[in-house]
Order: structure tokens, then C-alpha cells, then sequence
């Protein structure tokens, strides 16, 4: 090593040294090279006993459902739908891979994500042949539910909570506030409905009708995408359990919205029978140096901002457009820590 690189080495040393005690908690500051190489490796978090080559791929649905990256500190984050399609292909490109469990853990998103992510899946079946189970954690609600419908069978922690099926569009007027400013708008438009859903203003009845057709639209093809994945539900069962309203697992269960009540390790079994397994690893798929010493690594706690849609509700409203959701909009509710 030549001198100024033992220079630049010392340098960047003693740099680390000054912001790990600056910024990072009391017992020491892990420095960790990341490779250049970003794309995903299989990771055993669970061994079945004996010489078996066979695998169930836990892939993590988690979070705000959406086509955008989430923020990560000195990174841009994970983008939610490309890593679950990476995780679909990873699966489907291993022959070891017999069967998928989806861990979903998420209040929904928006639409296109949320029917995005269901075509993925269903294509990943119809390319693969591989089942694919459901198993929900803390949260399973709108876009979730609707991803969980492509899969053949659901299954729901006894604390879950899901359903919250339905469409919602959130509008803001600020107008009033505005005006209390002295501030007001006028926007040039090439058309009557150009700035429709303008927080700027008063929305008008012919705007709210053109927006609630939409919404109809959206919902209909959830009431549609649910009947599919729960053909023993009527679709009058179904328009009734569809009012938005959210259900435990057990009610989950009664009303036919799930097919059981267990835990990880049951989704797992589930798998394995499905694909004809008396036993097989699982596996999960990671960026290099990441590690999971079990199952339960990784999965969001219930009181991550991940899963909360407070978020990403202020991005959609403030810097871009109106968005359609299939989100539980009581996620958005926030209680400051204690």
C-alpha cells in the first residue's frame, strides 16, 4: 500500500470515527462495504432434517403498496413492487423452488400497484405451476387483500386484521386557508375538468361526479378480483362484506375472507402439502450481507412507519396528484410516541 493511500485509508478512518460517535448510539459503529453486486441471494431461515434439496421461497409483501421507491437513509430504498417481482422471478427461475408463501404485512397501496402485484403472482402460477399461500401478519387490508386473492390459500395470524375492501380517493381543499392569507388561485385550463381535484379550490358537483364514477369503476374490479380468489363467496356475499369496513381474523374466517387461522409455520406446512412435500428448506432472497437468523426476521414490527400511511399520504397529496388507493385510510390515524 503506497503512502497516500494509507493517507486516504487513515483519513476515511478517522472520518467514520468522529460520525459513529457523533450520531450513532453508545456501544460502537458497524462499517460495512456493500457489494456492487445488488442482486438478490437465497438465504436458508429454515432446515428440515435431512439430505433435501426442496424449497419454500418466503417472499415479504410489506408496507405502502406503490410504484416509487421507498426512502432509506443514504439511499434511494427499495422500490416495493420491482423487489416483489424479483423475488417472483428468483422462485421461479430455481428448480429447488416447489412452492411460495407471500408474507404480507401491509394496509394496501395504490390501485395499479395493488393489481400489479396480484398479476404478477398469478402469472408466477401460471408459468410455474407452483402454489403460492397467503399468510397475514399484523395487517392485510384493500390493495394487500386484493395481491392475497391471486393465491390459493389464505391463511391469517389470530391478531390480523384485514379487509377494508374498497377504493378511496383523498381530496384536500385548502382554499379557505388561503384566503384567510390573502392568497388565492387562477388557473388557465384548455378544459372544464383540467384542474379537477385542485386542492386550491372548491371542488365542484360535476368534478365530484366524474371522480365518483372512476371510483365505482376501481371498486367494481376489487368486487371482481375478489370473487375470483373466493369463489365460494356469492357476489351478494361479497358486496356486503365490501362496505370498507375492516375484520379480525376470526370474523375473516366466518365470513369466508380467509381459509384459516395460523401462524408462519403453519403457511410453511401449508406449502409443503400443497406441493406434495413431506419436507423442505425455506428460503428467503436478500441483498448481499444482508441476514435473517430465522423466519421472523425482517418482518415489519406493528409499529413501523412502513405500514402506516402516513408516509406516503402528504407525497401523494402535496407534490403530485390525486391517487386513487386501495388502502385502509384508519392506518393514517398517528399517535405520538410516549
Amino acid at each position: 500500500m503506497t503512502h497516500q493511500r494509507r493517507i486516504s485509508f487513515v483519513s476515511l478512518y478517522v472520518l467514520s470515527a468522529a460520525w459513529s460517535a457523533a450520531c450513532a448510539p453508545s456501544g460502537g459503529f458497524k462499517i460495512t462495504p456493500i457489494p456492487a453486486d445488488q442482486t438478490l441471494q437465497e438465504q436458508v431461515v429454515e432446515r428440515d432434517p435431512g439430505w433435501i434439496s426442496d424449497r419454500i421461497a418466503l417472499i415479504d409483501i410489506s408496507g405502502i403498496l406503490m410504484n416509487a421507491h421507498e426512502p432509506g437513509l443514504f439511499s434511494e430504498g427499495e422500490h416495493p413492487l420491482s423487489l416483489a417481482v424479483e423475488n417472483l422471478s428468483a422462485a421461479a427461475s430455481d428448480n429447488r423452488v416447489k412452492a411460495v408463501v407471500l408474507r404480507i404485512n401491509s394496509p394496501g397501496g395504490t390501485v395499479t400497484a395493488s393489481d400489479t402485484l396480484y398479476e404478477e403472482v398469478l402469472a408466477f402460477k401460471k408459468k410455474t405451476g407452483k402454489p403460492v399461500v397467503a399468510y397475514f401478519q399484523d395487517l392485510a387490508t384493500s390493495g394487500a387483500y386484493y395481491t392475497a386473492c391471486a393465491a390459493d390459500e389464505i391463511i391469517a395470524q389470530r391478531t390480523t386484521v384485514t379487509g377494508s375492501i374498497g377504493v378511496i380517493m383523498q381530496m384536500v381543499d385548502v382554499s379557505d386557508t388561503m384566503s384567510k392569507l390573502g392568497i388565492s388561485a387562477d388557473a388557465i385550463t384548455s378544459g372544464p375538468f383540467k384542474d379537477a381535484g385542485s386542492p386550491l379550490r372548491k371542488m365542484k358537483p360535476e368534478e365530484r361526479e366524474v371522480f365518483a364514477r372512476l371510483v365505482d369503476g376501481f371498486y367494481r374490479q376489487f368486487l371482481a378480483v375478489v370473487a375470483s380468489g373466493r369463489p365460494k363467496l356469492t357476489p351478494q356475499e361479497i358486496a356486503i362484506l365490501a362496505d370498507g369496513r375492516i375484520y379480525t381474523a376470526e370474523q375473516a374466517l366466518k365470513s369466508g375472507l380467509v381459509d384459516r387461522i395460523g401462524t408462519i409455520h403453519d403457511a410453511i406446512n401449508a406449502a409443503k402439502n400443497r406441493a406434495n412435500l413431506t419436507a423442505a428448506h425455506t428460503v428467503r432472497y436478500v441483498r448481499p450481507l444482508g441476514w435473517s437468523p430465522n423466519v421472523y426476521a425482517q418482518a415489519p414490527s406493528p409499529g413501523s412507519p412502513k405500514t402506516s400511511i402516513f408516509t406516503i399520504i402528504l407525497p401523494f397529496l402535496w407534490t403530485e396528484r390525486p391517487t386513487f388507493m386501495y388502502i385502509w385510510d384508519g392506518s393514517a390515524v398517528w399517535v405520538p410516541p410516549r
